[in-house]
């Protein structure tokens, strides 16, 4: 870690003391009973009879529809849904709130400052596990892990590998043109996203964010949306350069995904070894075959509208626009062709579009039944996670509610596989939200 990341990631956990980032104390008991609980297990679509689980030094001890005695903390779930934590598989921690010019030049001590509140908020959510796809998020994933700052697990992507022009090459023209082995740009420096236009500078900058604790690696294998130097329909790595980064995570037995939209990128992605391609708005039926021969996972989004884009500029509405067409295809073909699909939203800048998290998730059911579109939230984006193998910064089951996993869950006041609109009004109807067994909300207690 560079000590600009060092001294940030202090500033975080600085701030985390002083401002009492987290809503509630932790749960400090090591048990805590749900009792008279009807559950939704993550897997299946239908929800268990009234139950009883104990939870205890972090995981899910018992499960039983017979009486459980108690121990350390009680709650009474009068009959309410218990589910597993939701999972959001596409997530920029520390690019949510700040504007595209604050993320770049403002103050990093403010940026992560605000990273950790909005942390606090998107756990507050129910989202209780990250996959954060892009950013400086190693000193805020410690502050988390030391529950310093109440937020989400992290599984980070560290910076995103970019080429010249590429999407996540936010220099401005007059950084041009670079000095091979000169000076860093101020993304570069604060470990937003890596320039590499060689199969040995992808080598490199793979094996930086692996060192730093990286989960996954992440390239830009497209143009994308709020680059304003990449067209959509650009592809930007070679397959040789594409490899070397494939070849670095393989050796850290973890893997790289990454952002493609178009069918070359996808190919070109999945010749070179990515196991996980994000978005694929645009792809074409022989891609979305190409992914489910190959077994490839699609990370994608239910992208709605252009409000996605409001903090950008024109341009950048416009390629919105042609996301957003793509839309109800990409989800055509990832059910036509099977294709293992995982849930995410992809906020950046705007404090109000992650505050509509929930609803995008409800926004599944346009093409999915409420049963697998939580599913997909949970168990199935908890899947997609598991391929990091022992760079798992959390080993153990994340996205289900059974006897020995994680004990990530959530008291829901109302079922959501008869109404999913639920999980749009967290603040209202998860009435307790449990991450590794600590207790960060109990409204039932008021």
């Amino acid at each position: 870690m560079s000590g600009l990341s060092m001294r940030a990631g202090l500033v975080v956990l600085l701030g985390a003391m002083l401002c009492g980032a987290s809503p509630a104390p932790a749960q400090q008991d090591s048990a805590v009973l749900f009792r008279n609980v009807k559950i939704f297990d993550g897997k299946n679509g239908t929800l268990s009879a009234a139950s009883n689980v104990l939870v205890r030094d972090g995981k899910i001890e018992k499960i039983s529809t017979a009486d459980v005695p108690a121990a350390g903390q009680v709650i009474d779930g009068g009959g309410r849904v218990l589910m597993p934590g939701l999972i959001d598989a596409h997530w920029h921690a520390m690019l949510v709130r700040p504007t595209p010019m604050a993320a770049l030049a403002g103050d990093i001590g403010y940026n992560n400052l605000l990273a950790a509140s909005e942390a606090t908020a998107t756990l507050m959510r129910g989202f209780t596990t990250i996959r954060d796809m892009g950013g400086p998020s190693f000193g805020l994933k410690q502050a988390i892990d030391e529950d310093l700052v109440a937020g989400p697990r992290i599984y980070p992507s560290g910076a995103i590998i970019t080429i010249t022009g590429g999407h996540g090459d936010f220099r401005q023209l007059s950084d041009l043109p670079r000095t091979i082995g000169g000076m860093l740009s101020r993304m570069e420096r604060i470990g937003g996203s890596m320039v590499a236009d060689s199969p040995d500078e992808v080598r490199v900058r793979a094996r930086e964010q692996l060192m730093q604790g990286a989960s996954q690696v992440k390239l830009t294998a497209g143009g994308g949306v709020a680059s304003p130097f990449s067209p959509l329909d650009v592809s930007t790595f070679t397959e040789p350069e594409l490899r070397a980064a494939v070849e670095a995570a393989d050796n850290w037995g973890t893997y790289v995904a990454t952002h493609a939209y178009t069918p070359v990128a996808i190919q070109r992605s999945i010749a070179a070894g990515v196991r996980c391609i994000e978005h694929g708005h645009l792809m074409d039926e022989a891609s979305a075959k190409l992914i489910a021969e190959k077994g490839i996972w699609l990370s994608t989004q239910p992208f709605l509208d252009v409000s996605g884009a409001a903090a950008l500029g024109p341009s950048e509405q416009d390629k919105m626009r042609q996301v957003v067409a793509g839309t109800d295809r990409v989800y055509a073909l990832a059910q036509k062709y099977h294709i293992k699909t995982a849930f995410g939203t992809d906020v950046l800048f705007s404090k109000a579009l992650a505050d509509k998290q929930g609803s995008m998730l409800a926004a599944l059911t346009r093409w999915y039944t409420a049963a697998e579109a939580l599913t997909m939230a949970t168990s199935t984006n908890a899947e997609l996670l598991s391929l990091s193998g022992l760079r798992n910064p959390y080993p153990g089951k994340l996205g289900v509610v059974e006897e020995g996993a994680l004990a990530d869950l959530l008291l829901v006041d109302g079922n959501p596989l008869d109404n999913i609109a639920l999980v749009e009004d967290p603040a209202k109807n998860f009435v307790v939200i449990m991450k590794g067994g600590k207790v960060y909300k109990n409204i039932l207690q008021r």
